[in-house]
């Protein structure tokens, strides 16, 4: 029976299986885009929790990093979030017969995915846009201030047996300390404002610290100790000089110490705009003909100074008067007609000698330049290539997300399982080797060991077909994925090794028959 017809009802029913196509792939698409999303933010969480710890952040502040963040991972979990809907969507339609009965009223699959197909171009374009003007911006506040996290100053925490050093200018340190009523018992404070090293010493038998109610000092009330403080007297000669030595005792003695510098800084916007994951397109674009201009020119510049410093530069006995200091190209003229054997069989055993040593001299200071500027032009081309990274991955990110659905919609398809496991494990399976391809591809564009187009695009030349490959089969039925198909072939093989070993190849009605 033909499906496609022109009449109006048949236009209605259209409408209508396009909404439920939609309808069943839009809530797992934000369920699992949320849920990626989470996972990639509790990631960051873990690498990063060292930075955060401990800093007496502000919920709002920690809201706004995890925000920031949040935005430069929505072009990495949008992908995912694509991959893992097709196959729940389309697992589900087939486990609960939905595909059977679309098929079986003449609707191919091509017909039945086609709306989500532009639903995922859309989203595909939405991510381009996305990466280009919102992701560079993003990027920015998140990474400055993960900067200011990292430079603002710990809360102080003295930990008993070691010294303290987080108080500019101070070095404490405590034997024992009670957790309860944060009792401190022999405290040492070495006070180095005048960086002089150990002048000033004060000991006490116990004590407690606290910050005062503004948060803007410290304050250590000390009990039973005493100070040390060596002094130096003024207008002395080397000869006459004295070092006088002051001690204090007390019974109870309160130090007050300002913590500025613990509150958190905001650094302007623009500290890391010069990175390239911090810039669009077009900026990316003017980064990248500039940078390659201005590496043709060293390479230029360098060229041409070990033509003249290193290359050129012959001296011999016998053509002193002709010591070429003109370009390298009326140098090279003059070196083809000189006969050089024939000035070196003129010359003494003396002379070379000398030439033979100046010579080698000459030819390692030529491997030394040639070898340091390598590397230096090595350098450039690694900082070129980021910004070329950078460049395609808005491409690359997007362009995943096609590649995704064309691999999930047709596996849900074939493997006919639906819910949150069966998905999950093949889409985690799927997204590894994608990534693990993209990093080895950008690994190697960094390297300049292949081109920056084949290396970034490698894990959609090599996902694409599949992806294809999939749609197809999933269109013609194919049992690719039916376990009973894979059960049977190595039901085959055991029968066929059972009658060759055991029964010695003979021929039986029961092998016969199959």
């Amino acid at each position: 029976m033909k499906y496609f017809c022109t009449s109006k009802e048949g236009r209605l029913k259209v409408k209508k299986l396009d909404k439920f196509v939609l309808k069943s792939f839009t809530g797992p698409l934000i369920l699992t885009f949320f849920i990626v999303l989470i996972i990639l933010i509790l990631q960051f969480l873990w690498m990063y929790v060292d930075d955060l710890a401990g800093k007496g952040l502000e919920f709002k502040v920690l809201a706004e990093l995890l925000f920031n963040f949040s935005l430069s991972f929505v072009p990495m979990a949008l992908p995912l979030a694509i991959l893992l809907a097709s196959l729940m969507t389309f697992g589900n339609m087939g486990e609960y017969t939905e595909l059977t009965a679309l098929k079986s009223s003449g609707i191919p699959l091509k017909r039945i995915i086609r709306p989500l197909i532009f639903m995922v171009a859309a989203i595909a374009m939405i991510s381009f846009f996305f990466s280009n003007n919102v992701l560079p911006y993003a990027n920015r506040r998140a990474r400055t201030l993960l900067y200011d996290i990292r430079q603002k100053r710990p809360d102080i925490n003295l930990q008993a047996g070691t010294f303290n050093n987080d108080i500019d200018g101070f070095s404490i340190k405590v034997t024992s300390k009670d957790p309860l009523t944060n009792r401190l018992d022999k405290i040492f404070i070495y006070d180095h404002r005048d960086n002089q090293g150990n002048t000033f010493v004060t000991y006490a038998d116990s004590g407690y610290m606290r910050v005062t109610p503004d948060e803007t000092a410290m304050q250590m009330v000390l009990y039973n100790g005493y100070s040390y403080r060596e002094m130096t007297e003024k207008n002395e000669g080397p000869a006459t000089k004295h070092y006088p030595f002051r001690k204090d005792t007390f019974k109870e003695q309160t130090l007050v110490v300002s913590l500025s510098g613990f509150d958190l800084e905001r650094t302007e916007i623009d500290l890391f705009k010069s990175n390239s994951s911090m810039k669009n397109i077009s900026q990316l674009t003017h980064d990248i003909d500039s940078l390659n201009r201005r590496y043709t020119t060293r390479v230029n510049d360098h060229l041409r100074e070990f033509k003249e410093t290193f290359l050129y530069t012959v001296r011999t006995p016998m053509v002193k008067s002709r010591d070429i200091k003109t370009d390298s190209s009326a140098r090279v003229g003059t070196m083809a007609k000189l006969d050089l054997k024939a000035v070196y069989d003129s010359l003494t055993v003396q002379e070379k000698r000398m030439v033979l040593n100046k010579a080698l001299t000459q030819v390692r200071q030529g491997n030394n330049y040639v070898t340091t500027q390598n590397k230096a032009l090595h350098n450039d081309i690694k900082f070129i290539k980021g910004f070329e990274i950078s460049w395609n991955e808005k491409f690359t990110m997007s362009f995943a997300c096609i590649v995704f659905f064309l691999i999930g919609a047709p596996l849900g398809a074939i493997i006919r399982k639906g819910g949150l496991g069966t998905p999950a494990v093949i889409s985690v399976l799927f997204f590894v080797i994608w990534y693990v391809v993209s990093i080895t591809g950008k690994k190697l564009v960094e390297e300049d060991l292949v081109g920056t187009i084949a290396g970034m695009w490698a894990s959609s030349y090599i996902l694409l077909p599949i992806g294809v490959f999939l749609t197809y089969k999933a269109s013609t039925d194919s049992a690719i994925m039916n376990i009973d198909t894979y059960l049977m072939f190595f039901k085959r093989i055991k029968d066929r090794l059972y009658r060759i070993i055991i029964l010695g190849n003979r021929s039986t009605p029961e092998f016969e028959d199959q």
